[in-house]
């Protein structure tokens, strides 16, 4: 049976039904799941919440009903309720010594691969500093045309941004049934799911919360997008105090395997872009890079063709063979500039403080 033993990094995607209620938020609740998140963060494990919250905490303090709201009540309630949330998930990580992070992001930022790689860049940081980001979508600003539409679909996307191994949806079931529950007493649960299939996903249901915009379909789609990216998921019922320490007690719960692994899907999705130019290194770079560094700007003696920011381009070695493929953090115009110089030197010749690393480890493949 899968587990969380083995983890790395950790996506825990909390839904407003369990941390409001009757536009109040679940204090003790969460609480417990701040308990859960330093027992992972004791041993090592990076966790990044994905939560909803802000709209149903905002709605409670703005007297709005717990009904649709229109565009701009929905935007004005995230508005008042993100400002609770953040401070409630403060309050709860305090005590164990954990600072927590802000992250507001929309569709479009996994869109753009110049924003997906700021995103992937901020997180892969407060991480590596011991924060716990608080990722939620930015409802004060985001339209339909860039909106996930629910944190299920979000927190799978964030998931394969950071490279998590696992994701765990914290729901009001226990897992994927063959039918709803609820309406069908033969329903069973599946306790792991190898592979998601038409028909598995034709079991899928809609969400039957008032506050939640996410019902098994979502999920069942968020998890096609972890495990094809390496990212296992589990689903389980999360209202039960100290929910991931219930999950690995053996709580009900269903596991989806993933496909590959982070790594191997994150080489696998950059090789097959289209590159738009190339980078030529030197040999002590092309050495370099074989040993698993990233290319700073001091081993690139040619920089061929237009590219921006995020674009997929060539690295080559110095005879003008392919070597591998990369996502730059600099601009053509800006690649010119600065290579062949030491990444000391790079705010002096851009006039910004940029990155050191031409293309990071992490967004290449050879």
């Amino acid at each position: 049976m899968a587990s969380l033993s083995s983890a790395k990094r950790v996506v825990i995607k909390i839904g407003s039904a369990l941390l409001v209620e009757e536009g109040r938020l679940r204090r003790d609740w969460l609480y417990g799941l701040a308990e859960d998140v330093a027992a992972l963060r004791g041993r090592g494990v990076d966790v990044v919440l994905v939560s909803s919250g802000s709209i149903a905490l905002g709605r409670g303090v703005l007297g709005l009903p717990n009904t649709a709201l229109p565009l701009e009540q929905s935007q004005a309630a995230a508005s008042v309720g993100q400002i609770r949330l953040a401070r409630a998930y403060e309050e709860a990580l305090a005590p164990h010594g954990i600072a927590a992070a802000q992250i507001l992001v929309t569709l479009e930022d996994s869109w753009d691969r110049r924003r997906f790689l700021n995103s992937r860049a901020t997180l892969d940081q407060l991480l590596s500093l011991g924060a716990v980001p608080i990722v939620n979508e930015n409802d004060t600003i985001a339209t339909d045309e860039i909106r996930f539409g629910d944190n299920d679909r979000l927190a799978a996307q964030i998931a394969v941004t950071v490279g998590a191994d696992t994701l765990v949806l914290l729901s009001d079931v226990d897992g994927l049934y063959t039918s709803n529950p609820t309406l069908d007493p033969k329903a069973t649960r599946f306790d792991v799911i190898e592979e998601i299939t038409p028909e598995i996903e034709n079991m899928a249901g809609d969400a039957t919360s008032s506050l939640s915009k996410g019902g098994m379909k979502t999920k069942v789609i968020a998890g096609k997008t972890a495990t094809s990216a390496g990212c296992a998921m589990v689903i389980m019922e999360g209202s039960v105090y100290r929910p991931i320490n219930a999950l690995e007690a053996g709580a009900n719960a269903t596991w989806f395997t993933a496909q590959t692994d982070p790594i191997t899907a994150r080489k696998s999705w950059i090789f097959a872009m289209k590159a738009h130019g190339a980078v030529r290194v030197d040999t002590g770079a092309a050495r370099a890079l074989t040993d698993g560094n990233s290319l700073l700007p001091a081993g690139v003696i040619d920089v061929i063709g237009t590219f921006e920011r995020g674009d997929s381009v060539a690295i080559e070695g110095p005879d003008g063979r392919i070597v591998g493929y990369g996502l730059t953090r600099y601009s053509s115009e800006d690649a010119r500039k600065i290579m062949g110089h030491n990444s000391t030197e790079i705010e002096a010749l851009l006039g910004y403080s940029g990155r050191a690393a031409l293309i990071h480890r992490d967004d290449m493949a050879l």
